[in-house]
């Protein structure tokens, strides 16, 4: 009888990754301050494997390839920042205004986190600076959703569509100036020395944005009236002669 030809075992490449286990939550934590410290182009594999105790094909089988593991590292720090918390935030049954507030208390209050290394911006402000594709994952699975959100609120305190200018505008303004506290820390605290994070004063952050955002939300709310009366009404031209095409009345000339 001929010999039965030998089962051949399954490729590593070729298995699915499996979501979670205690070797890809290793090279996760590994790899986020190693990114971090040298960014996605200057980190290898190779060191962050070695860190890991772990050997290279275990990147590979758990992540595809280096850009797979940065990217997940990056999703992983965007997460963190609060993510869910505005989305908490967003789901209040409130006035406007309030939830404005919470929004903005949310996103601030990563800077409270005792427990969330400081990775976890260094790595994000790497990724500002030289994007790779994991920036399109971030937009995709985090901003965008949070932002199309968040027009929708300033859209409907301004009476406006979420995708006027102006809604954008302000919606970009009110993040911006979050955003200031949370990566610009080394230039603040050289213009502010004296400026320290403490609970106390990121909810003294927070009541500020707040009441600068709102401040001009409710002036252009309250002068859209003013605004619209002095649009033109369509058509208005077109009912009469203007003043410039109205003939004149001639004045009858007195006899002296």
């Amino acid at each position: 009888m001929p010999a039965k030809p030998r089962s051949r075992r399954t490729p590593v490449r070729n298995r699915r990754p499996s979501v979670s286990g205690p070797t890809r939550e290793r090279l996760l934590e590994v790899a986020g301050p190693i990114f971090a410290d040298r960014g996605y182009r200057a980190a290898t594999i190779r060191e962050i494997s070695a860190a890991a105790k772990e050997n290279v094909a275990a990147v590979h089988y758990h992540f595809g390839d280096k850009l797979g593991l940065y990217t997940q590292v990056v999703l992983h720090s965007a997460k963190a920042a609060q993510v869910e918390a505005i989305r908490s935030a967003l789901d209040r049954d409130a006035p406007p205004e309030e939830i404005l507030r919470a929004v903005i208390r949310a996103r601030l209050g990563s800077l409270n986190r005792r427990d969330l290394p400081d990775w976890h911006f260094r790595i994000l402000m790497h990724e500002m600076a030289e994007p790779t594709p994991a920036l399109r994952q971030i937009i995709d699975k985090v901003g965008r959703p949070l932002f199309t959100r968040l027009l929708d609120l300033i859209g409907g305190m301004l009476g406006l569509a979420p995708d006027d200018d102006k809604t954008r505008l302000c919606a970009i303004s009110v993040v911006g100036q979050i955003l200031v506290y949370v990566f610009a820390a080394p230039l603040l605290a050289g213009v502010w020395p004296e400026l320290k994070m403490t609970p106390a004063q990121v909810e003294r952050i927070a009541e500020h944005i707040g009441d600068f955002s709102l401040s001009y939300i409710r002036s252009f709310r309250a002068n859209a009236p003013m605004r619209s009366a002095r649009k033109p009404a369509r058509g208005a031209n077109s009912t009469g002669p203007s003043s410039k095409s109205r003939p004149r009345t001639a004045r009858p000339r007195t006899t002296r």
